[in-house]
């Protein structure tokens, strides 16, 4: 069972913020930007030769971030549960947008698959399904970031670097890359192909 519903989770912050990383529960632009900038780092410099699908996509703030950095890649492709973010996301970025459950709806495939907050407020075993049903669809590798630490939430989910080490290897995923010290209790990780 899922640890909260993502529409009634958004919808309030949303309703109070609007179109904002608060209205995405990021506790401010700076927080938000600042882990992409981290996922920035951990794909190719020359990513307008790569497809990037965006798991969680929010209002596509990651794609506008990387448009504004000039690292648009060759293709973007929103992906959320909320069919209302998709809609924003379709919107704001003029890509297209994909409503589906990335714990369990078939993904499209593309080079890298990026997630920044999705993670956040899954239960442990719909961490698992997203971070395979990801990994699984992407060419090159899967970078994405999540609350780091032995923390107990109602609402958040925290990880440690060991539980994630043990998710790739159960996953048959050798190639795993950690960043961290950016933001206290932030971790990001690569999980790539070659």
């Amino acid at each position: 069972m899922a640890r909260i519903d993502n529409e009634t989770f958004y919808a309030a912050s949303y309703k109070r913020y609007g179109i904002s990383a608060k209205g995405v529960h990021w506790s401010s632009k700076r927080s938000q930007q600042k882990r992409f900038e981290v996922l920035l780092g951990m794909l190719p410099q020359d990513l307008h030769n790569y497809d990037i699908a965006d798991a969680g996509c929010g209002f596509g703030d990651l794609y506008l971030f990387l448009r504004t950095h000039a690292k648009a890649p060759k293709s973007y492709l929103g992906i959320d549960v909320v069919a209302n973010m998709c809609a924003i996301t379709q919107e704001r970025t003029a890509c297209q947008a994909l409503c589906a459950d990335i714990c369990r709806d078939t993904l499209p495939s593309a080079d890298f698959y990026v997630c920044s907050g999705a993670l956040n407020i899954l239960t442990e075993f719909e961490s698992l399904l997203f971070l395979r049903n990801c990994f699984m669809a992407c060419r090159v590798g899967f970078v994405f970031n999540v609350l780091h630490g032995t923390k107990e939430s109602k609402t958040y989910n925290y990880m440690t670097k060991e539980q994630l080490r043990n998710y790739a290897k159960a996953l048959g995923i050798w190639h795993v890359e950690f960043y961290e010290g950016y933001l206290e209790g932030d971790v990001s990780v690569g999980f790539y192909k070659k």
